[in-house]
């Protein structure tokens, strides 16, 4: 992993929050406003009002020449101020509010307030290779992993006012709950030349899955491609040892796991199967998924 340092910031810092994603942790942002304020660093704090906000609000950053855009929420915030600032030189900075932070916990990025204040303003970085899920509705960029399978089917029906309250807990209970609604079709898909067929899949950028937990050791978030995870076991029985094995560091050498390393994965004739980018509902399965056009710089600890 390759590192810059720029020292100093003189700059307008702009900071893009979702209300919604760091509602539980917001005094958290505030902690971290108030540091850098003290530390004679100008800010520009936006909020975001609906899906793809972030984006736009990213990208008009990135138009005006801004240095640092900040996305101040969880992955899902994340990835759409990175879709924004794709093309332009502004770097990525985060101020983890989400309820997983999978990104930040994969980066090792900071979470304590000075720390996170210290990192901003620093301005050392590293490389993130998005990759990019490509349908008929256009291209949609992720920053950790595409699912498409039962882990979206559980993301799709996630209440929100459960996941406010319980956090990640609220993923395993609903899990429990969609365990006899999901009716577990095999997804058919293209990895690169060679066509297979599993009961659920993970596109994962980092190594990290659902928090700090291993699911992809040979991922490498700065460089091109993917690795590719396939569970080829089926059925509720299936769905509980995985979910079993996750928090046990286990997921990726579970039974009926498979990991293949690709560049293209194109999925075929998946129209009524779910799929989650980076936690949040992404529709039904993508055409195909690439890499992004380039490369992004995130700011680190």
């Amino acid at each position: 992993m390759v590192f810059t340092v720029e020292t100093g910031f003189d700059s307008l810092m702009v900071i893009v929050f979702n209300p919604v994603a760091g509602r539980r942790r917001a005094h958290l942002l505030w902690r971290v406003l108030d540091v850098l304020v003290a530390n004679g660093v100008r800010l520009d704090l936006a909020e975001t009002h609906r899906a793809g906000h972030a984006e736009a609000l990213a990208r008009e950053a990135a138009r005006r020449g801004e240095a640092m855009v900040v996305a101040a929420g969880g992955d899902g915030t994340i990835a759409e101020v990175a879709n924004g600032l794709m093309g332009s030189t502004a770097r990525l900075g985060v101020i983890p509010l989400g309820t997983a932070n999978v990104l930040a916990h994969e980066l090792g990025l900071p979470f304590a307030p000075r720390s996170v204040a210290a990192a901003l303003a620093f301005g050392r970085t590293c490389t993130l290779w998005p990759g990019q899920a490509n349908g008929p509705d256009g291209a949609r960029l992720f920053v950790q992993m595409l699912g498409v399978g039962f882990d979206a089917h559980v993301v799709h029906n996630l209440p929100f006012p459960l996941k406010k309250v319980f956090g990640k807990g609220a993923y395993v209970m609903q899990s429990m709950r969609e365990l006899a609604r999901y009716k577990f079709p095999l997804i058919r898909m293209r990895i690169d030349n060679t066509e297979t067929e599993a009961a659920s899949v993970i596109i994962s950028k980092g190594q990290l899955y659902g928090g700090s937990f291993l699911l992809a050791a040979d991922a490498v978030p700065g460089a091109p491609g993917f690795s590719v995870v396939l569970f080829d076991r089926s059925g509720p029985g299936a769905a509980m040892m995985y979910g079993a094995a996750l928090p046990l560091n286990l997921l990726g050498r579970a039974p009926g796991v498979r990991h293949i390393r690709a560049q293209r994965i194109d999925f075929l004739q998946n129209e009524t199967v779910p799929a989650q980018t980076d936690g949040d509902s992404a529709g039904r399965a993508p055409l195909w998924v690439s890499d992004a056009p380039g490369p992004i710089q995130v700011v680190m600890g």
